[in-house]
C-alpha cells in the first residue's frame, strides 16, 4: 500500500470542525483506494487559541519543519499532502508534495499578508471550488490544480433527514469566533428576532472561552465540538441554514446544510458560487436578516432541490471519484 503523508497542524487534527472532518474521510477513502494516508504534525510551538500572536499561523510552521521532516523520513513517505500555506517549504525536501488549502490569502481572512509569499511558491494543489482554482492560476500563477470536493457523509445525509423534525423558527450557524465568520452579526439577528431559535455551533472547546466576551441573547444556543452525528441531527431540525462569512474555503457545513435540504442563506461572494440551487439565497450585510426571515417563513419544510444537487456535486462519491483519478496519476 502507498503512503502518502497528510501535513496539518496539531490543533487542526485535534478539533471536531473542518479540516479534521476532511482528514478523517481522507484516510477511510485511501484506504478503499489503497493508499495509506499518514497523519503529520508538529508538536510544538503552536498555540491552542489562534488570536494569540505568533505561533498559530505561518511563521510558527517554519520553526517545526525538522519535526515534520523526521516524521515523514522516518515513514518513508514520498508523496505529502499539506493544508497550510507555511508547510509550502517541503517541496524543497519531497518534489512530491501538493496544497491543498484550508486557507487562502484573501484580504478577508486573518493572516493575509503572511501568507502571500508562500503562495508564490506552490507549483500544484489540490482545491475544493473551480473558484479556488481560477484564483489560484490568476493570482499566483498556479495552474495545476485539481478541484476536488470534500464530500460530505452520505450515510448521515440518509439516516438523519426527516423533514417531519423540521422546526420552523429554528436557525443554525456553524462557525468559529473569527472576525470574518461574523458571529457577532448572528448575535444581532438573534436580538432582533426573538421569535426565533438561533443555534450557533463551534468546531473547538476553545470558542466556549472567546464568546464569553459576547452578550448571548437568550433565544441563541451555544454548541461546541459536536460530532459528525450531532451535526447532522441538528442540521436536520432547522429550517434554515445561514452562513455570513466574508470569504470561505472549504464551506464544508454549507454542502452539508444543501444535502440536508435546508433553506440555504449565504454570501453574494463569488467563493460561495457553487452553493447554488432553487433555495440557495445569496445576500450581504444589509438584506441577510430579511432574507433569514423569509427563508423561515417559506412553506417547505425543506428543498428537495437542494439536496438532490448536493448529492450531484459535494457527495463522498464524488469526492472518492476525484482521489482516484489524483491518485492514479501522482503516484505513478
Amino acid at each position: 500500500m502507498r503512503k502518502v503523508g497528510l501535513v496539518m497542524r496539531k490543533i487542526q487534527f485535534t478539533e471536531a470542525q473542518g479540516p479534521r472532518v476532511f482528514a478523517d474521510r481522507l484516510k477511510q477513502i485511501g484506504l478503499e483506494l489503497g493508499v495509506d494516508i499518514v497523519f503529520i504534525s508538529p508538536e510544538r510551538h503552536v498555540s491552542g487559541y489562534d488570536w494569540l500572536p505568533g505561533y498559530e499561523h505561518e511563521k510558527g510552521d517554519l520553526v517545526n519543519y525538522d519535526i515534520v521532516l523526521d516524521q515523514i523520513y522516518s515513514q518513508n513517505i514520498e508523496h505529502v499532502i499539506y493544508t497550510v500555506s507555511g508547510f509550502t517549504f517541503l517541496k524543497m525536501f519531497l518534489p512530491k508534495s501538493v496544497l491543498f488549502p484550508h486557507s487562502f490569502p484573501d484580504p478577508a481572512l486573518t493572516g493575509y499578508e503572511m501568507m502571500k509569499p508562500f503562495y508564490s511558491m506552490v507549483d500544484k494543489a489540490i482545491v475544493q471550488t473551480e473558484f479556488l482554482k481560477t484564483e489560484l492560476g490568476r493570482n499566483f500563477g498556479v495552474h495545476d490544480v485539481s478541484v476536488i470536493p470534500i464530500g460530505f457523509n452520505e450515510e448521515l445525509a440518509h439516516r438523519h433527514y426527516d423533514p417531519s423534525q423540521v422546526v420552523h423558527n429554528r436557525v443554525l450557524w456553524i462557525g468559529r469566533d473569527e472576525a470574518n465568520r461574523r458571529p457577532d452579526l448572528v448575535l444581532e439577528y438573534a436580538r432582533q428576532n426573538p421569535d426565533k431559535e438561533v443555534y450557533m455551533v463551534f468546531g473547538g472547546r476553545r470558542y466556549e472561552e472567546s464568546m464569553k466576551k459576547y452578550d448571548i441573547p437568550d433565544n441563541v444556543k451555544l454548541q461546541f465540538a459536536l460530532t459528525q452525528d450531532e451535526v447532522f441531527t441538528l442540521m436536520n431540525s432547522a429550517k434554515v441554514y445561514w452562513s455570513c462569512s466574508a470569504f470561505d474555503t472549504f464551506a464544508m457545513p454549507l454542502t452539508e446544510a444543501m444535502a440536508m435540504g435546508k433553506m440555504i442563506v449565504k454570501p453574494e461572494h463569488a467563493c460561495y458560487g457553487h452553493i447554488r440551487s432553487t433555495h440557495a439565497f445569496a445576500g450581504n450585510e444589509d438584506n441577510w436578516f430579511e432574507l433569514v426571515n423569509m427563508a423561515a417563513a417559506a412553506p417547505r419544510n425543506v428543498s428537495e432541490d437542494n439536496r438532490e444537487y448536493a448529492f450531484g456535486a459535494f457527495s463522498r462519491t464524488i469526492m472518492k471519484e476525484g482521489y482516484r483519478t489524483f491518485f492514479a496519476d501522482w503516484l505513478k
